[in-house]
C-alpha cells in the first residue's frame, strides 16, 4: 500500500498494488487529532489567526519568509505553489517595497485569510515548527526581531495551546 499526499486539504490518496499496477485507490481524511482524541491547532489555523491579529499590517519580506517556512512545515513541500499563500506573500512584499503609502500596500489579512483552506495539506503546530518559523522571521527582519502579533508569534501561541490540551 502506498500513500500520497493530495492537493485536496487534509486528505491523502491510498493506492493498493505495485507502483505500475494500481488495483484500487481511495481518499482518506488525514486527522489532526492525537491518540487521546485531542484536536491540535494547525499551522494553517495559526496563519489565519495572524490575519485576525495583524491583518492591517503591510506584508514585509520577513512576513513572506515566515509564511513560506510555515507552508513548508505544514505541507512538507519546499517548492512554491503558484496559487499558494507563499506566492501571494512574496508578491505582496515585492509590491509593498515599491509602494510609498501604507494604505496602498497589501496587508497580511488579505494574504492569510482562509490560509488553512489554501494549504495543500496542514498539520498540528509543533515546537519545532514555531522555532523554525521564528528563526526565519527574525533572519529576514532588518532589526532581527519578530512582530509581536506576527506569523511566528501566532504559531508559537498555537503550540502553547496545543500543549495545554495535553495533561502531563
Amino acid at each position: 500500500m502506498v500513500k500520497y499526499n493530495c492537493y485536496k486539504p487534509k486528505t491523502e490518496i491510498i493506492c493498493s498494488g505495485s507502483s505500475e499496477d494500481v488495483v484500487g485507490q481511495y481518499y482518506q481524511d488525514v486527522g489532526r487529532s492525537d491518540s487521546q482524541g485531542d484536536v491540535d491547532i494547525t499551522i494553517g489555523e495559526a496563519l489565519q489567526a495572524t490575519a485576525l491579529t495583524s491583518g492591517e499590517k503591510p506584508v514585509e519580506w520577513s512576513d513572506a519568509a515566515a509564511i513560506h517556512e510555515a507552508e513548508v512545515r505544514a505541507t512538507g513541500r519546499k517548492t512554491i505553489m503558484p496559487d499558494g499563500i507563499t506566492a501571494a506573500a512574496q508578491s505582496a512584499a515585492t509590491r509593498n517595497a515599491r509602494t510609498t503609502r501604507d494604505e496602498d500596500k497589501t496587508k497580511l489579512g488579505e494574504v492569510l485569510s482562509n490560509a488553512s483552506t489554501k494549504l495543500a495539506s496542514d498539520k498540528g503546530a509543533t515546537r519545532g515548527d514555531a522555532e523554525s518559523v521564528m528563526s526565519v522571521e527574525k533572519r529576514d527582519d532588518p532589526n532581527f526581531t519578530t512582530h509581536p502579533a506576527g506569523v511566528a508569534t501566532s504559531i508559537a501561541a498555537a503550540v502553547r495551546l496545543n500543549r495545554r490540551q495535553r495533561p502531563g
